[in-house]
């Protein structure tokens, strides 16, 4: 059986899929990267922000739309361009695309929406509700959102460009969305069919690897039960452990392929280039590897 990139294997449409870095956070701790984590031998753990591009002969697919420049300042991120911008390195007409996921309204994946004219906007029905309702009267749930994002999506639900998903679904042959939880209520991950089997764009439903491997959640969470299980749900629906990509990861960069002249943009679909856990561009993390049960009851 043969597998085209940009066609299909046995019936089943396959994609490309890239990961396209936008900004970083350099000066980020490793103690600000897990639950429950012991400061003493804290270290340099930066986190990198990433969108994501689907897309074969028939569609392209965005998952997440990043923030404005605006707020990389207000936040204190370094910014490496608009999505739209980057988009356009590989081609894409911001303008003509029409399916955006949203994996979840945080800041750092809901921002831009204006950016996307024509598109429609595929969202947990959970996840509106929740950055809409009671919860955002505290200000330790509300941190993570901005509140013109928040807007914006309830003017494009009003506008008819809004896709509520409930629970799991197939967006399109190839293509299916899966509610995972923790990290917001309505966190999904995308299973996308590739030339090298089912890859899982995690988001935050893993922001590291070693997150994953550790289970040692990443400490901005609403239910860490939810969240722990969501690490589980994205190990069964990927093919193997480098077909699972974390949503903030700079590993992510030594791992796959970046396109010529083009370092923030990885080549997901192809083959890695060494393993996850053999790569090395952030610090190890060995501070993580304790039992996720003791870390939790401190």
């Amino acid at each position: 059986m043969t597998r085209d990139v940009l066609g299909s294997t046995g019936g089943t449409p396959v994609y490309e899929v890239y990961a396209v870095r936008y900004a970083t956070h350099s000066a980020r701790r490793s103690a600000e990267n897990y639950l429950g984590h012991d400061p003493h031998g804290n270290r340099s753990m930066p986190l990198d922000f990433y969108f994501w591009v689907i897309r074969n002969a028939q569609r392209t697919v965005l998952v997440d739309t990043g923030f404005k420049p605006s707020l990389a300042v207000k936040r204190g991120r370094d910014y490496f361009g608009e999505p739209a911008a980057l988009l356009a390195r590989l081609g894409i007409d911001a303008a003509e695309i029409d399916d955006v996921i949203i994996t979840h309204m945080h800041y750092d994946h809901a921002g831009n929406l204006d950016a996307f004219p024509r598109a429609r906007f595929h969202i947990q029905e959970s996840e509106l509700a929740f950055c809409t309702g009671r919860c955002m009267c505290h200000h330790a749930l509300r941190g993570p959102f901005e509140s013109q994002d928040v807007a914006q999506a309830v003017f494009l639900l009003f506008e008819g460009r809004v896709h509520f998903v409930q629970g799991d679904s197939e967006l399109f042959p190839g293509i299916t969305l899966h509610q995972a939880g923790g990290h917001t209520p309505g966190l999904q991950v995308v299973r996308v069919a590739t030339q090298r089997g089912h890859v899982v764009l995690a988001s935050d439903a893993a922001h590291y690897w070693d997150n994953l491997r550790a289970r040692r959640p990443f400490p901005i969470v609403v239910d860490v039960g939810h969240m722990l299980d969501a690490h589980a749900l994205i190990e069964r629906l990927a093919d193997g452990p480098d077909h699972i990509v974390p949503g903030h990861d700079p590993l992510v960069r030594a791992t796959f392929r970046a396109l010529p002249g083009e370092p923030e943009i990885l080549a997901i679909h192809e083959a890695p280039l060494v393993p996850a856990d053999k790569a090395d561009i952030a610090p190890a993390s060995e501070l993580a590897r304790t039992d996720a049960a003791t870390a939790l009851a401190h």
